[in-house]
């Protein structure tokens, strides 16, 4: 596999240099456009609707219409300006129970693998995930696009889940919602019926795709031999990491401000934990007879 992106999980103050891999790989038989009488492959030319002329790929541009015929024309510069601050870091946002998220949400699947020296911090956060017992809701940018995320723990890795944004789910309107149908007690129950008889438990590698099957054994007959071309994809330097602990303390400590609580009572439950043991000494001069029966027991 092939890393498709290169940076850092922000936990806290913590950061976690990454890789980001494709966890999917689509199995569909791919066809090229090919000319019936010799097998050339179909070329095509870009060209300007308005003059008619061949636009080289320096020339082309992004362009938003807007309805009327009237198009804006984004540049480079446009995009470069834009407030993309998660470009080479997946921010942790907050920690929820996995079945908060409905599933219509998740998009796509990647693994993470930890560079460097980021292994033990890694390993640190799958496992407070696991103790927890919750998903990490993060924000990614991949290729110039923020998106919402989940890390969560599959296999010992941490997998990251791009999610839709809210407003990329349509909203279901049906005709039929807004009718009044009723199904009888002696059909809800036979329907009970016949799931219970077909339940089971999911296990993937029982189903395959028959249609892909049969159209490989197609091809198989038909070629002789196969040309594989593997596109290189270029590379990004990891990103730094900082003191472990030290960091852990501090996003500890932020979080609790970030939900109210000022950092002068937080220093005044240390001090009350270090002072703990003189507390304990009060209660017993107070029961004297009690330590005293204790002393001669041991």
């Amino acid at each position: 596999m092939r890393a498709i992106w290169k940076g850092a999980v922000s936990f806290g103050l913590v950061s976690i240099a990454v890789k980001l891999y494709s966890a999917t790989e689509e199995k569909d038989i791919r066809f090229h456009q090919v000319h019936r009488t010799d097998g050339g492959r179909i070329k095509y030319q870009r060209t300007c609707s308005i003059d008619g002329e061949v636009v080289s790929y320096d020339d082309i541009a992004k362009g938003y219409d807007i309805g009327g015929g009237e198009m804006v024309i984004l540049t480079d510069e446009d995009f470069a300006e834009l407030p993309l601050t998660t470009s080479r870091a997946i921010d942790v946002l907050e920690f929820v129970p996995a079945d908060d998220i409905d599933p219509i949400l998740f998009a796509k699947t990647y693994y993470l693998e930890p560079e460097g020296q980021a292994a033990k911090p890694y390993v640190l956060l799958r496992d407070a995930l696991q103790d927890a017992d919750r998903v990490a809701i993060v924000k990614i940018a991949i290729r110039q696009r923020e998106q919402l995320a989940t890390l969560r723990v599959h296999d010992d890795v941490l997998v990251l889940n791009t999610m839709l944004w809210p407003d990329e789910v349509r909203t279901p309107e049906f005709a039929f919602l807004d009718e009044d149908i009723e199904t009888r007690p002696a059909e809800l129950a036979m329907a009970s019926s016949l799931i219970d008889s077909m339940a089971g438990s999911f296990k993937p590698d029982e189903f395959t795709d028959n249609y892909r099957a049969a159209l490989q054994e197609v091809i198989d007959a038909k070629v002789e031999g196969r040309e594989v071309v593997q596109p290189e994809e270029a590379e990004e330097p990891p990103a730094a990491a900082i003191d472990l602990m030290a960091a852990l303390k501090a996003s500890v400590e932020r979080a609790k401000q970030a939900r109210g609580e000022s950092a002068k009572p937080a220093a005044k439950k240390t001090a009350t934990a270090k002072k703990a043991p003189a507390k304990k000494a009060a209660p017993a001069k107070k029961a004297a007879p009690a330590k005293k029966a204790a002393k001669k027991s041991a």
